[in-house]
């Protein structure tokens, strides 16, 4: 065969995968056809992602599914979710487990670029911390050299942890387990000198402990945890519909809209709002969902403000402070690009 006849030989294999790839159903007709969303948990993080003795789930998110069930089926219930330790999270949205894994998963360059996975929205910023006993008498993270510190496997703590001691010439043994819930009584039960995760799981499981007044937080953080829901690559279209339900629950708290009057703000004459809420627009169809799927979102979910406050903030028992997390207008660096 001639070198030409070969090429368009290959030319025309390629072609033949390209159009038996573009007929693979998309995750949005899978979930449709399934009636239910596959979402991708903690085995239980307060605040994030935990179920009450009844099997009811709450969290940040949690809420990140339920929004996303809103806006396909205008049904936040229509999400099945399924617990996931941190070793086990990424190889079940791999293959094909779950269609999202918001479960406190950081952002990192290995895991967008190689692991076949994209990251979609940051719905929290965080950083790694540590905690001690207060009886301790230590200070400050540099006064850990030669400590043992709890922490969970398969995270970007163990890295953390590794590259801040080893910088710091500072010498430290880790004593790592399978989950977090693991990892906390082994440090109530003196496994460890401290324990080292992100600071919000820190403040959250220190609730649960026998006497939370005995343990404290070391002023300082040594790493950045950009946080969000993960999704396969290969589906722009899943990936467009996860990222920008993040973001219209980030507009629509700029805007003012919320749970209790997304109903009088579809008659707003902002246009601003109206495109939020599907008002004369049809930029849903982009999206492969109806023109209110926003406004579906703010209705059974709320904005990120209502979202934030009930499983993270003052309408909580973790109580801690928006931080970097609210709003760019409020100090914060929390910002979407605009629904237009």
């Amino acid at each position: 065969m001639s070198r030409i006849g070969k090429t368009a030989l290959l030319a025309l294999a390629g072609s033949l995968l390209i159009s038996t790839g573009a007929l693979a159903q998309t995750t949005l007709a899978k979930v449709k056809e399934r009636g239910q969303l596959l979402c991708g948990t903690s085995t239980g993080i307060a605040g994030f992602s935990l179920a009450d003795g009844q099997g009811k789930w709450s969290g940040l998110d949690v809420d990140v599914c339920r929004a996303l069930a809103a806006a396909i089926f205008d049904d936040p219930g229509k999400v099945n979710f399924i617990p996931l330790a941190s070793k086990d999270r990424l190889v079940a949205l791999q293959s094909g487990e779950i269609d999202v894994l918001p479960r406190t998963t950081t952002w990192t360059l290995s895991r967008d670029a190689g692991q076949g996975l994209d990251f979609t929205a940051v719905n929290y910023y965080d950083g790694q911390g540590f905690q001690l006993r207060k009886k301790a008498g230590i200070k400050s993270v540099k006064e850990l050299d030669g400590a043992s510190i709890c922490t969970v496997q398969g995270t970007t703590n163990e890295l953390n942890l590794a590259d801040y001691f080893r910088v710091n010439k500072m010498k430290y043994e880790v004593v790592a387990f399978q989950g977090i819930d693991e990892t906390v009584k082994a440090y109530e039960s003196g496994r460890c000198d401290a324990i080292s995760t992100d600071i919000s799981q820190l403040v959250s499981y220190r609730l649960k402990m026998a006497d939370p007044a005995e343990h404290i937080l070391l002023p300082e953080v040594i790493s950045k945890e950009p946080i969000g829901p993960y999704v396969r690559q290969g589906d722009d279209q899943w990936f467009d519909i996860v990222r920008w339900t993040v973001f219209a629950m980030i507009n629509a708290e700029e805007l003012g809209v919320s749970s209790a009057n997304v109903g009088e703000m579809l008659k707003s004459d902002n246009p601003e709002v109206q495109r939020l809420l599907g008002v004369g627009t049809k930029l849903g169809e982009g999206l492969g969902l109806s023109a209110d799927w926003a406004a579906r979102i703010v209705r059974h979910v709320g904005n990120y403000g209502e979202s934030y406050e009930r499983n993270l903030g003052s309408g909580s028992r973790i109580n801690l402070p928006r931080g970097l997390n609210n709003l760019w207008s409020k100090g914060g660096i929390q910002f979407a690009p605009p629904i237009r």
